[in-house]
């Protein structure tokens, strides 16, 4: 099915035209059409278009409303104070669009006339290492705007850019040839699991830190290996894939509680990119982009000053010899747009990496890596803080385990959804599937509903909560219509009766409604979810309001009145679960 034009999209056109009548030169005019609480909607173009043709605003308002058609879209309009124009839409658009929507599987959002290709970087732990709370933010920012990005039409390529190469990985390979056995599996049923790899491995880094902190020969051999590793020697590498495989049983097993889905062929950590490190160097110094000094290989701006005043350069080789973050990110850029094509590169990575990002990409542009057809954006997002406004950490001073925050979550839900789900029959399975989905959930949705730029305190009570801007209150408005439909007869069901006159409430909740395809349009211009977080919670205060007003089943009007309402319950239940989806949260059919 074609897609559908929002109500608001169908009267900026209809606006367009008119300012264009009314002033020819204006063809391009923006009416600044808005939500209003006056009337539908408002117009708040003319009062510039007025001040550029030095014309009297309400005069020229006048003139522009007598110019705009009397049709099925344009309802009600007026002039209000120095020259905006307040239009109100009929009911009856507001019920024919929705039935368009409904009908549609899509729910009548349009996808990219021309996509392109967009890489996203996101979710970047460290081999062997414990994911912690400060993981949680760019898995689950960039997870949804992957969702989003790919439900508007756009080509994604995932891209987990792990921490997987290094020096520290020597001492490590160095450790595991000596001791054959360190990594070998203990017994036990869950011998396999995510947890029990994670375990075999902090047991390995600790002894072999134990023994390169203790044996200056050890020491020695560890470093070696580094050299070993990086120049590809086949033994070394076998050794590293080891530590990378145990590594991924340990990732996999963290997302899939996170309920975010990681495919193998979208990890390519540091040593993707290890080949290409060489020529990157050799390309940056023989273009001049790079220089010589004191030994590195640097990149310098003149913008960028230490505290002393002094340049601060973007160092891509040391002088050791070895190469830093800024080669790897450099090459990766090469990659994503010569290999990849890629015309947007997103790169979902926490605030303190907006300096490197922002030299990293201008020398990537000064290199011809970068071209004016290819947009690279850093998504800086904040810190996750505890309830005392700092970092969020253990009692001890440590980061919190990413896993034991979510199973503390998911007990935590789990709690809240027996206390409801008891009253109305739900199995203890149907309880410890929902406690599951709303506790994850939780997470997201409050990582999810602030805005990229800011912290927020992780406080799991006001999570869970039934009341308030949270994932349960949407949860549970989207279970609200599922069981509308549950106890509907069998002859009600949901039809559009564009003929019937709405109520307040069905009018701000229709119309709303019809504004989905508009709201995701812009978060995926903006690159912020958090948009989309808010627009479903209007969603759900909206249908809220509607059910506490307007009776669905025994609705005073008759069958008609009742199917049209159903229409509404519909569409709201659709729209919240796609929302939801969209943002990697699950909807539970009942709660």
């Amino acid at each position: 099915m074609a897609s559908v034009a929002s109500l608001s999209a169908s009267l900026q056109q209809r606006v367009s035209a008119a300012l264009a009548a009314a002033v020819p030169s204006a063809v391009d005019a923006d009416p600044l059409l808005r939500r209003s609480d006056r009337a539908d909607f408002q117009a708040n173009g003319v009062l510039g278009l007025a001040k550029r043709a030095k014309a009297n605003p309400r005069e020229l308002a006048a003139a522009v409303l007598a110019a705009l058609p009397t049709d099925e879209v344009v309802g009600q309009v007026e002039v209000s104070g120095p020259g905006f124009l307040n239009i109100s839409v009929p009911d009856s658009a507001i019920t024919a669009n929705l039935a368009l929507r409904v009908a549609d599987d899509r729910l009548g959002v349009p996808e990219k006339a021309a996509p392109g290709t967009t890489v996203v970087d996101y979710a970047q732990p460290n081999v062997a290492k414990e994911m912690h709370v400060g993981h949680l933010r760019s898995s689950v920012i960039g997870d949804a705007i992957v969702k989003i990005l790919e439900f508007e039409g756009e080509r994604v390529v995932r891209r987990h850019h792990i921490g997987d190469w290094g020096t520290q990985f020597g001492m490590m390979i160095q450790y595991l040839l000596e001791h054959p056995h360190a990594l070998d599996h203990t017994e036990g049923a869950d011998a396999d699991s995510g947890e029990a790899s994670m375990s075999r491995l902090d047991r390995l880094y600790k002894a072999s830190r134990a023994l390169f902190d203790a044996d200056e020969a050890f020491k020695e051999r560890g470093r070696r290996r580094v050299v070993d590793l990086q120049a590809g020697d086949p033994e070394t590498l076998a050794t590293w894939q080891r530590f990378v495989d145990e590594s991924k049983i340990y990732f996999f097993s963290v997302y899939d509680k996170l309920d975010i889905e990681i495919a193998d062929d979208d990890i390519v950590g540091e040593s993707g990119y290890n080949d290409m490190l060489v020529e990157t160097c050799e390309l940056l110094e023989k273009s001049g982009v790079a220089v010589r000094s004191e030994g590195a290989l640097c990149v310098f701006f003149d913008d960028i000053k230490g505290k002393d005043g002094e340049l601060v350069p973007l160092i891509v080789r040391k002088s050791d010899g070895g190469f830093g973050y800024a080669a790897t990110d450099l090459s990766a850029i090469r990659n994503r747009t010569g290999d990849l094509h890629a015309d947007t590169l997103l790169y979902v990575v926490d605030v303190r990496q907006s300096l490197h990002f922002r030299m990293v990409f201008e020398t990537a542009r000064r290199a011809g890596w970068l071209t004016d057809g290819v947009v690279a954006r850093h998504l800086p997002f904040g810190t996750v803080l505890g309830a005392d406004g700092k970092p969020f950490k253990t009692r001890a001073g440590a980061s919190v385990k990413l896993e034991d925050l979510l199973d503390e979550a998911v007990d935590r839900a789990t709690a809240v959804v027996r206390e409801k789900g008891e009253k109305i029959g739900l199995s203890e399975q149907e309880i410890v599937d929902n406690g599951r989905q709303v506790g994850i959930g939780a997470v997201k949705y409050a990582d999810l509903s602030t805005s990229l730029g800011r912290d927020y305190i992780f406080d799991l009570d006001r999570m869970v909560s039934l009341n308030g801007d949270t994932s349960v209150y949407l949860q549970y408005a989207y279970a609200r219509t599922r069981s509308i439909f549950r106890k509907a007869g069998a002859d009600q069901r949901p039809v559009a009766h564009p003929e019937l006159a709405l109520e307040p409430a069905e009018r701000a909740l229709g119309l709303h409604l019809d504004a989905f395809g508009d709201s995701l349009a812009e978060v995926a211009e903006s690159y912020e979810p958090h948009r989309l977080a808010s627009y479903l919670f209007q969603l759900a205060s909206l249908f809220t309001t509607f059910y506490e007003q307007c009776p669905v089943l025994t609705a005073d009007g008759g069958p008609a009145q009742v199917e049209n309402r159903l229409l509404l319950c519909e569409l709201t239940g659709r729209t919240l679960s796609k929302g939801l989806e969209l943002l990697g949260i699950r909807s539970p059919e009942r709660l």
